[in-house]
């Protein structure tokens, strides 16, 4: 779950946009290189959990929604200019954010974070690679005796440790678990952490209207046991509501 750090460009503009209800379609921001929670399919189109999901939310609140791709580093700023109306994208809800966008209710519990590695590594002084602007790539950061090697996409966090740039790298266990199960030169290593406070879908400030309808869909799937039943499929392991 990702973590970024916004500039005042972007704080300046978060009072200006216009509600995403304006909008006879309501655009959904993703990443599309994160999976399970989002990804391009073989057909070329946005798959995975935050798809299914997207999809029902749009259907439970009366939405007609599109999909839109836009590069991690720039998803939250790209939002307050107005070029999609939510990010749906594995996004963990903080405080740093919450100065600039707005959140639904989290879709998500906090989903631990793993170490991948080669295998058994001493984190206390390793070199640990993490996606830039993530959450994990913070606790990287602040961990005493360990250096931080930050990349901009998740597939060359893990191409690092196989080239032995990095000894491990620090990710969300669901993202690391099917490549751990496919190369056997990969393992788990170290503890499991917990950092973040569960994903949900991240809106304009301005948007209240249409933050509201995603939450009670939200709240609807939990009711109804749906969320769970789409946790189960595309995030075994994580905890259910």
């Amino acid at each position: 779950m990702k973590n970024l750090i916004l500039s005042a460009a972007a704080l300046t503009l978060a009072g200006s946009m216009a509600l995403a209800d304006a909008h006879s379609v309501v655009r959904l921001g993703t990443e599309g290189a994160y999976p399970p929670y989002n990804f391009i399919n073989d057909a070329g189109e946005v798959d995975g959990f935050e798809r299914e999901l997207g999809d029902e939310l749009c259907a439970r609140a009366e939405l007609t929604c599109e999909w839109v791709t836009n590069e991690w580093d720039s998803i939250i700023p790209n939002l307050v200019s107005g070029n999609y109306d939510a990010i749906i994208a594995g996004m963990s809800i903080t405080d740093e954010r919450k100065e600039v966008i707005d959140f639904s209710e989290a879709y998500t519990q906090p989903d631990p974070s793993a170490y991948l590695a080669m295998g058994d590594v001493d984190l206390s002084n390793a070199i640990i690679a993490a996606q830039a602007s993530t959450i994990q790539a913070a606790h990287v950061a602040g961990m005493e005796g360990a250096t931080l090697l930050e990349f901009a996409t998740p597939d060359e966090t893990i191409a690092a440790v196989k080239a032995g740039e990095a000894d491990a790298v620090l990710a969300d266990k669901a993202f690391l678990e099917p490549i751990a199960e496919s190369d056997a030169e990969l393992s788990f290593t170290g503890e499991d952490v917990l950092i973040g406070g569960g994903i949900g879908l991240g809106v304009r400030q301005s948007d209240t209207e249409l933050r509201d309808k995603f939450t009670a869909a939200i709240q609807s799937m939990k009711a109804d046991g749906t969320l769970n039943e789409l946790i189960v499929k595309w995030l075994p392991g994580s905890a259910t509501f």
